[in-house]
């Protein structure tokens, strides 16, 4: 019986692995708000569910060494770091809007990663992690690494030059992603400070900082709500580009 149940064994330890790097990094799942005890039990409850199926795939190595130990891990860390890049991208974009805002200096300890990040950062990742959850996105995640098992089966996962160059590129993607989004209040805050300008030098009584400020703050409110209409299904694109991309790289290990 032991020697039968051995490598269910071994196959649930490199699935609890895989597994292992997407609660650690990925969106929603990494989340602090989750107790570690519900991460743990999520995990145990999918390997016992995904295991018997992930070694019973043709060519899977259940053999438990260094190789397929770092391999697993590799997986579950590209799959989480690549759509850990959505939330870094829109990071990106508040601290972009917060300089519009002059809110610069108006920051607060992000109790995922525990450290200081602009107002507007906060509000827009939970504006992420909604839409997430009302487009079923997590859903989504789950279903790409659990068909991950048969496009990589366990023990075959190798990390390779190409694989990290491809991450990289993917991670170069953060700073022009933020700049889309904050792009329509950057050029409505710059129009405001050119017309300010233009009024003051025509006008030398007109105190440009006295009015500037709030008038720009007022106008990037309203460009920022009226933009936010076309964010969730910017993000619902971006996050299913992501999750390609890193399926590609996954089997391209």
């Amino acid at each position: 019986m032991l020697d039968k149940w051995s490598p269910y064994l071994q196959a649930g330890v490199l699935v609890l692995i895989r597994l292992s790097g997407l609660l650690i990094f990925a969106p929603l799942f990494s989340s602090a708000a989750i107790p570690a005890r519900v991460k743990a039990g999520f995990v145990i409850a999918m390997t016992f569910l995904v295991a018997p199926l992930a070694g019973a795939v043709p060519n899977a190595n259940v053999a438990l060494n260094a190789g397929t130990v770092l391999g697993e891990l590799g997986v579950g860390l590209l799959f989480g770091l690549s759509l850990m890049l959505l939330s870094e991208a829109i990071a990106f974009a508040g601290m972009l809007l917060s300089m519009q805002f002059s809110f610069s200096l108006v920051n607060l300890i992000d109790p995922n990663s525990m450290i200081e990040t602009p107002v507007l950062g906060q509000m827009l990742g939970w504006l992420n992690l909604l839409v997430l959850i009302g487009a079923g996105l997590d859903r989504s995640l789950l279903a790409a690494l659990i068909r991950s098992f048969s496009t990589v089966p366990v023990g075959h996962a190798l990390m390779q030059i190409n694989t990290g160059l491809g991450f990289a590129r993917l991670a170069a993607g953060i700073f022009l992603a933020g700049l889309q989004l904050a792009a329509p209040v950057i050029a409505a805050a710059m129009v405001v400070e050119v017309t300010v300008g233009l009024v003051a030098r025509m006008s030398p009584q007109l105190h440009a900082m006295v009015v500037g400020v709030p008038l720009k703050t007022m106008v990037s409110y309203v460009v920022l709500l009226a933009s936010l209409a076309v964010w969730p299904g910017w993000l619902e694109r971006h996050f299913n580009s992501l999750l390609d991309a890193a399926q590609k790289l996954i089997a391209s290990t």
